[in-house]
């Protein structure tokens, strides 16, 4: 699976070990930088080009996960569930398929964030699930107000 990253200057390093993850796990990863301290231009760039299938999911990364996934959610078809641990992770692909995840790099420990994010890439969506009706609103809902 091709990740796409990205992240605010103060969660390089947190960013930057969950890449190394990502690479051990066999998924090519696109580095999006931390350059720029306003985290919603990144959060917003990673999830235009997921939604324009230069990747197939995207990660983003600040201090509380919060803001990114704010941020990337105003993408049309960018949807980034914000989590904490391996419940939210799974359920952010198999319940809501989240095309990104958000993670903050000051309340969640590194080496819980690699679980996370384990969980998180180790799941695909059924669009023939009981969750497909309600994911399938949400997208109606959001071609009927853009």
């Amino acid at each position: 699976m091709k990740l796409i990253f990205g992240c605010d200057p103060n969660a390089t390093e947190f960013k930057k070990a969950l890449m190394a993850k990502a690479e051990e796990l066999g998924h090519e990863v696109i580095d999006y930088g931390a350059d720029d301290p306003i985290y919603a231009n990144v959060a917003v760039q990673v999830a235009e080009d997921v939604v324009a299938g230069k990747a197939d999911r995207g990660v983003v990364v600040c201090g509380t996960g919060i803001g990114v996934s704010i941020a990337a959610n105003k993408v049309k078809g960018a949807y980034c569930a914000c989590v904490t641990d391996v419940y939210q992770a799974q359920r952010a692909t198999l319940s809501n398929n989240a095309n990104l995840i958000a993670m903050g790099s000051q309340v969640l420990g590194i080496e819980t964030a690699k679980v996370l994010l384990e969980n998180y890439l180790a799941n695909e969506f059924d669009p023939q699930s009981r969750s497909g009706v309600k994911v399938q609103r949400i997208c109606d809902y959001e071609d009927e107000t853009r």
